[in-house]
């Protein structure tokens, strides 16, 4: 196997990590709690973040200002949420590109080195745009009969509550922090080492 092979191989198999690890994390942090609560996103359901029962907690804060309930396994359960058609559809995606991205190597074509970059990059894009709207619904379609309503004090209309897509974000008294989780640096790992496959393919070929 050439190098340029090794290196399109590994970068296929870096994408199983995202069946072990968080793709996302956001973290709330607040006066009334002594430690942070964290909430992971993986590709195939929520977990805790920092401490245990993270995500119950941070379901019932998001719940008293109106937001609807985390798809986790005990609401849906309850019939209180319907499960994300991601975490069936993401799963499926991986091991889609895993197996494509092997059998690419095999095939030791630099330029579908390339086409499988591209495509891991499209498929990027629309998970980011999938996560923005998903924030987006969550933090704007709130119900109006919640316990806790603030309005805007320059429009008196109802607040959305927003988590940020990316970065940092006060809400109310929580400051609320949102980044990439180990998942997703598995991610960029393998999309480099497929690029560079395909840098290594063409000088193999000269």
């Amino acid at each position: 196997m050439k190098k340029s092979q090794l290196l399109m191989f590994v970068g296929a198999l870096l994408l199983g990590a995202l069946y072990l690890f968080p793709l996302w994390k956001i973290t709330l942090i607040a006066p009334q709690y002594p430690e942070p609560l964290g909430l992971n996103i993986h590709i195939t359901h929520l977990s805790d973040g920092v401490q245990y029962n993270d995500v119950k907690n941070i379901d019932l804060l998001n719940h008293y200002i109106g937001m609807a309930h985390l798809p986790t396994e005990e609401n849906v359960a309850k019939k209180e949420v319907k499960p994300f058609i991601e975490f069936t559809i993401f799963p499926i995606v991986i091991g889609v590109m895993i197996a494509l991205g092997i059998l690419v190597a095999f095939k030791g074509n630099k330029k579908w080195y390339l086409y499988w970059l591209i495509i891991m990059i499209l498929l990027g894009i629309a998970g980011l745009t999938d996560f923005y709207l998903w924030l987006d619904t969550y933090g704007h379609n709130l119900d109006p009969n919640a316990i806790l309503k603030i309005t805007d004090k320059v429009t008196g209309k109802p607040m959305g509550y927003q988590p940020p897509f990316f970065g940092y974000k006060k809400l109310l008294n929580f400051e609320v922090y949102s980044y990439p989780a180990l998942g997703a640096y598995f991610i960029a790992a393998g999309m480099a080492l497929s690029f560079l496959a395909f840098i290594t393919g063409k000088k193999e070929t000269k």
